[in-house]
């Protein structure tokens, strides 16, 4: 049977359904194939081909023969290989789970705050929003969080766990004001800085991130930011009222995904 008849999303889900067979995390089996993780879960959504010499590693990392994984009948059958010492305990997969730092949350929103200074669109929902593709976005690229919020799955959107208690802080703190104003006949409640922030706080690369959202979105209304964050992969996939997943950023399709996977290709 011609090998050109199995594409690469069916390849895609065989190589996932060996990899949970043999109870590998996605991480685990990129690193011992020798790839990035997020470019093993683009190969599991069938987004990314796997070439001959990939095709052989993972035949022996998962021990199948590539003759009968090419084939339109081929099946995974379930065990666990006697090449790998035990099966993976939670605590020995690599959970990237994130841990708020409160400080450098309060140093990016207001940071934003100053960023967008004057802009009427820039109320709490825009604001919401903006914090969340900072904080998405740094984590696709490099897999570190950038303020280690977590955001829930509300109807409107994503929204920063903490957001009301960290706001309160603030501006009993004189480090911003709450302000009630009206957008376009709308009741919008808007928040300006009355301090700077430290960026000595921020890396380079984080400024970056943060910069490239603010100049993208910087202009959006609610309606726009919050119909763009509904159609972005994590969100989508998460239940109502749920927290959501970082990893999820890894299975981003343009126009959200922000990372070079090409590059992440050829390391």
């Amino acid at each position: 049977m011609s090998n050109i008849e199995i594409s690469t999303k069916i390849l895609g889900e065989r190589i996932m359904q060996l990899r949970k067979s043999k109870g590998y995390s996605q991480e685990e089996l990129a690193r011992l194939v020798g790839i990035s993780r997020p470019s093993l879960a683009q190969i599991e959504l069938g987004n990314r081909s796997i070439d001959a010499i990939e095709l052989n590693t993972f035949s022996l990392v998962l021990g199948f023969s590539s003759d009968e994984f090419l084939s339109r009948n081929f099946q995974v059958v379930a065990d666990l290989p006697s090449n790998k010492i035990k099966k993976a305990s939670k605590d020995s997969i690599r959970v990237s789970v994130p841990k708020l730092q409160v400080e450098k949350f309060k140093t990016v929103l207001l940071y934003i705050l100053e960023s967008c200074a004057g802009k009427p669109n820039i109320g709490e929902t825009v604001l919401n929003k903006i914090l969340y593709f900072c904080d998405f976005n740094y984590y696709e690229i490099y897999e570190e969080h950038l303020t280690g919020a977590k955001y829930r799955r509300l109807p409107y959107g994503p929204v920063p766990a903490k957001m009301d208690g960290i706001l309160k802080q603030m501006t009993e703190n004189k480090q911003i004001k709450r302000v009630k104003t009206d957008f376009h006949g709308f009741p919008q409640t808007r928040f300006l800085p009355l301090v700077k922030p430290d960026l000595t706080k921020f890396s380079a690369a984080e400024k970056t991130v943060i910069d490239d959202v603010i100049q993208q979105m910087g202009d959006w209304n609610a309606n726009k930011i919050s119909d763009y964050s509904h159609a972005d992969k994590p969100w989508k996939a998460t239940p109502e009222g749920d927290f959501i997943n970082y990893n999820l950023v890894f299975y981003r399709r343009p126009p959200f995904s922000v990372r070079n996977y090409e590059e992440d290709e050829q390391d």
